[in-house]
């Protein structure tokens, strides 16, 4: 009771700031302003984290790796702590427990950038419904359009009803179960 309480801290806490590091990181990426509430927000909870970081890991061709180094090591030791709360002992495989964690980091860290690129994706389309004009709806425009060209350029709008979000969601839920599927044989390598 107690181990699946404080798995569930550690989840969220984790889940958080790994979200937030890479926010960061793909703002950077995409060349997204970070003048705005949300960019703020990001900057102000993840700065502890990353500021120190850039003197070890210094940026590369304009990523912030940085931040990027710091989600994976935060996600690394999350998954270490779940597996042992647990009660795995890492098996006969123990010399191959940190490769395999390693591996498990970065595909979670696949897994949360699909999934925060869903979020993008749904809440652009919404506001281009709702309301385009909304004061955050250029910064969701800009971290989803790079996302969104290549299909639009295949699919043209429809009553001027853009239908390349649905299909982007589509194809982004295919490559969240090819990961899920990559995930088993890392996990039984643990058990």
């Amino acid at each position: 009771m107690l181990a699946s309480l404080l798995l569930m801290v550690l989840e969220a806490v984790s889940g958080f700031f790994v979200l937030l590091l890479l926010v960061r990181f793909h703002m950077q990426w995409l060349r997204v302003p970070f003048r705005n509430r949300v960019g703020q927000f990001v900057v102000a909870t993840t700065d502890w984290l990353v500021r120190p970081a850039r003197r070890i890991v210094p940026s590369l061709g304009g990523l912030d790796l940085a931040s990027l180094a710091g989600a994976l090591l935060l996600h690394a030791a999350y998954l270490a702590a779940a597996f042992w709360l647990q009660g795995f002992s890492f098996g006969a495989h123990a010399g191959l427990a940190p490769l395999a964690l390693a591996a498990l980091a970065a595909l979670g860290l696949l897994r949360f950038s699909l999934y925060l690129l869903i979020g993008v994706v749904l809440v652009a389309a919404v506001l281009s419904w709702v309301n385009p004009r909304a004061p955050l709806a250029p910064l969701f425009d800009s971290l989803c359009r790079p996302f969104l060209r290549p299909f639009r350029r295949l699919i043209p709008p429809i009553a001027q009803v853009d239908l390349s979000p649905l299909v982007l969601l589509l194809l982004l839920q295919v490559v969240l179960m090819l990961l899920a599927w990559l995930r088993l044989p890392l996990v039984n390598l643990l058990a």
